[in-house]
């Protein structure tokens, strides 16, 4: 099956939920660079299972009621893009990680710049929490949904973590 795609709302600006029939394949930020993620040939249909199930667990997680993601994923990428998109899922949530304690962890631990490239390339923002991924000093550092909705998704999961 092709790729199909919704729109939905959230608090950090509207996304595009990208789907086919293995699973979520992109969330995308408004004003994507198209160059970023490339899907090909891509048709609207709200009613997909994948993408009203990811839109309810986005909704879940912006109310405060999730703290984690049970959705199939198919990640399209290079095997180190998808061991670093791995990696991004192992960060709990409220919780950090620098470029290169994720290079450490997936065993390539010289690859901090190579690591901040394919986490700039994920294409599953929010389920793959690259927000989580800061620089060695601890600053904010690029995202592709803007530093602004970056800080936004920290701030929401510190004041939800569950002790």
């Amino acid at each position: 099956m092709a790729l199909v795609f919704k729109h939905v709302p959230s608090p950090v600006g509207r996304l595009k939920l990208v789907a086919g029939d293995a699973g979520l394949v992109a969330i995308l930020w408004e004003g994507d660079n198209p160059d970023r993620v490339r899907l090909g040939a891509i048709s609207e249909r709200r009613d997909h299972s994948v993408l009203a199930e990811t839109e309810r667990q986005l909704g879940d997680y912006f109310a405060g009621r999730r703290q984690s993601f049970d959705l199939r994923l198919d990640f399209r990428g290079t095997n180190f893009q998808k061991a670093v998109w791995q990696a991004l899922l192992t960060i709990p949530f409220g919780e950090t990680r620098t470029y290169g304690e994720i290079a450490r962890q997936i065993g390539c631990p010289s690859a901090s710049r190579a690591v901040g490239a394919a986490n700039g390339r994920n294409p599953i923002s929010i389920v793959a929490p690259c927000h989580r991924v800061l620089g060695s000093n601890g600053a904010l550092t690029g995202f592709a949904g803007g530093l602004t909705a970056k800080r936004h998704l920290l701030d929401h999961e510190r004041r939800h973590v569950m002790m």
